[in-house]
This record gives C-alpha cells, sequence and structure tokens, in this order.
C-alpha cells in the first residue's frame, strides 16, 4: 500500500466532490497564518485583541528602552538594573502575543467543522 501526501488525497477529494462542492470547499479554504492574524482583530472579540498587542507593543518599546540603557550603562547596578527589567519586559511582551495563538488555533478549528457543517448541510 503507497502513501500519499496531504496534498494529493486533497486533489482527489476535489476531484470527487460536484461543482457546488468545489465552491463551497474554496469559499472556506484554509487560511494562512497572516490571514488567520488578521482576522483577529475583528468580530465579537478584536478589541481584546486590539488591548493585547498595545500592551504588547508598549511592553516591547519598554523592553528595548531598558536594553539600550543596559549596553550605555558604565555602572553595574544600573546595568543589572536595567538589563534585569529590559529582559523581564521583552518576555513580557512575548508571553502576550503568544497569547493569541491559542484563539487562532481555536478559529481554524472552527473553520473546518464549519466547512464540514456546509458539506453535509449540501448532502442531505
Amino acid at each position: 500500500m503507497t502513501t500519499k501526501s496531504t496534498d494529493e488525497m486533497d486533489k482527489l477529494i476535489a476531484a470527487a466532490l460536484s461543482a457546488q462542492d468545489r465552491d463551497i470547499l474554496h469559499n472556506t479554504e484554509e487560511l494562512g497564518y497572516f490571514q488567520l492574524g488578521l482576522k483577529q482583530f475583528g468580530g465579537k472579540l478584536g478589541w481584546v485583541t486590539w488591548v493585547i498587542m498595545l500592551i504588547q507593543t508598549a511592553l516591547f518599546l519598554a523592553g528595548v528602552w531598558c536594553a539600550v540603557q543596559f549596553f550605555g550603562a558604565s555602572d553595574l547596578l544600573l546595568a543589572v538594573k536595567y538589563g534585569i527589567s529590559g529582559a523581564v519586559l521583552l518576555l513580557m511582551s512575548l508571553i502576550m502575543k503568544m497569547s493569541l495563538w491559542p484563539q487562532m488555533q481555536a478559529d481554524r478549528v472552527i473553520r473546518e467543522v464549519k466547512r464540514l457543517q456546509l458539506l453535509l448541510a449540501n448532502h442531505q
């Protein structure tokens, strides 16, 4: 038994579908990473994404400022102060941005479930 790649299987499935089914698949096809990320800014919870991104941007800029101060510090105590502060702020910035990934994954799954619902409703 030979194994087929996902792309080949998708092509076989698309060939077996009717024209209406192909339209449904085309209109609900999987979004790319950046398209999915940009969709987070709309809808019912879009405001939450805007708030997270504004806070994340502020944390990132403060972290960069602390990093610049760290590299310019001539005193050891100032270097430690700015170094730890910068590292913590940059890590907080990263965590804020990564908090959006689970929602993006949930949106991908919901989109696929809706796609299946459309296909099943079309066949009934």
